[in-house]
């Protein structure tokens, strides 16, 4: 902490004048969470930013982000349907009008630097952002670059990224290695897996499984778990947290109570205590979403990912498929898990040393003080920003 605030004084004496940053993307919890922790990292090495987020309206950082203290207006953006390609044009329409609008904000808001983080609103804000003549960063959080952060590199002074070997998507000279931002609570509080596991209602001793689908849920995973409810039920000595998302909530419960919820298992739309999940967690099941991929290595978390097919470019199965080669996760595709998925984690939750070698290679993989090098780096143009324009 005295590090930061000595940091933060340093960077404090270097420009008077406060600073105005935007902050652009959202539409899942993988893009709000770094995007927040950016904020955070931001108003510890500068208190006087003015931060403001621009979103997708009807998308979940409309909530998330004013409760994690920031504003935040939103865009009237959507994303492309790839199989009904003639709905596309109500969505160029949507295009059009976000572009305008955050033409609008950025004029208004008067913004030294622009922060790209992924999502449908990035896209129009930071191209608006780089035409009107406002630096912009952007965070590659996928090891397989996105067609939109492939198109805004072109005008971006900076690319933070989480893997190596992204030069074959940007310009290395921009490319700075940051990982993703994760967090913060994760790493700030300590507390025992006895105690965890009583926030759950479940019993310390048991080796414990910990079902995630993302912030919105995964069909598969949820099918999954659902058809197993006999064999969860009859490993009574292994204890199940299962995240649905909010989408699958009310038929996962009424399945589930139907069924006869089995008492080694704790189901729940979203787990706000992510940190006391995690710690009550032997083994994660999960999508292969970046973000989640880096709480997974920050906290050497042992991991079964089975990315989603239904994502731009399969960019999960790319990022599972980097882990897997190191030997720090196990992947089962989306379109086996209803026959491997359970049994796999039941062998894998028991093998003591498999769980031990996957902890100790995922681990490795992590960089800690991701969001605070990408905060470092929106300073630095911000404050570029401030000196030409006052040479003007």
């Amino acid at each position: 902490m005295d590090k930061i605030k000595n940091s933060s004084a340093t960077v404090s004496q270097k420009s008077k004048q406060p600073l105005r940053i935007i902050i652009s993307g959202g539409g899942t919890g993988g893009h709000i969470f770094p995007a927040v922790s950016i904020a955070n990292a931001i108003t510890e090495l500068r208190p006087d930013s003015k931060i403001l987020f621009v979103g997708a309206e009807g998308r979940m950082e409309m909530q998330r982000v004013p409760d994690a203290g920031y504003e935040i207006i939103g865009l009237p953006i959507a994303g492309f349907d790839r199989k009904h390609i003639w709905k596309n044009i109500a969505v160029l329409i949507k295009l059009a009008r976000s572009q305008w609008k955050a033409r609008s904000i950025i004029k208004s808001f008067r913004p030294q630097v622009a922060v790209g983080v992924g999502g449908y609103a990035s896209g129009p804000t930071l191209k608006m952002a780089g035409i009107m003549g406002v630096p912009t960063l952007i965070q590659e959080q996928n090891s397989y670059a996105g067609v939109t952060n492939k198109l805004l590199a072109k005008n971006a002074r900076k690319i933070c990224v989480a893997y190596d070997g992204m030069e074959k998507f940007f310009p290395k000279e921009k490319i700075i290695l940051t990982g993703n931002p994760v967090r913060q609570n994760l790493t700030q509080n300590n507390i025992s897996k006895e105690t965890a596991l009583q926030k759950f209602g479940l019993q310390p001793g048991k080796k414990t499984v910990l079902i995630l689908g993302g912030s919105l849920g995964a069909r598969t995973i949820n099918n999954t778990l659902t058809a197993g409810l006999p064999q969860i039920r009859a490993n009574e000595h292994i204890q199940f947290i299962w995240q649905t998302g909010k989408y699958y909530f009310a038929q996962v419960t009424e399945t589930v109570n139907r069924m006869g919820k089995p008492d080694n298992l704790y189901v729940s739309d979203f787990i706000q205590d992510m940190t006391a999940a995690y710690a009550a967690a032997d083994l994660v099941i999960s999508r292969a979403g970046a973000g989640s991929i880096s709480e997974f290595c920050l906290l050497g978390k042992p991991v079964i990912l089975v990315p989603s097919p239904n994502v731009a470019e399969d960019h999960q199965t790319k990022n599972a498929l980097a882990l897997v080669q190191k030997h720090a996760a196990i992947y089962v595709k989306d379109a086996d898990a209803e026959q491997q998925l359970i049994d796999i984690a039941l062998k894998t939750v028991g093998d003591e040393n498999a769980l031990k070698e996957l902890s100790n290679n995922i681990s490795k993989l992590a960089l800690p003080n991701s969001a605070r090098m990408i905060a470092e780096e929106v300073i630095k143009l911000a404050e570029e920003t401030n000196a030409n324009n006052q040479k003007k």
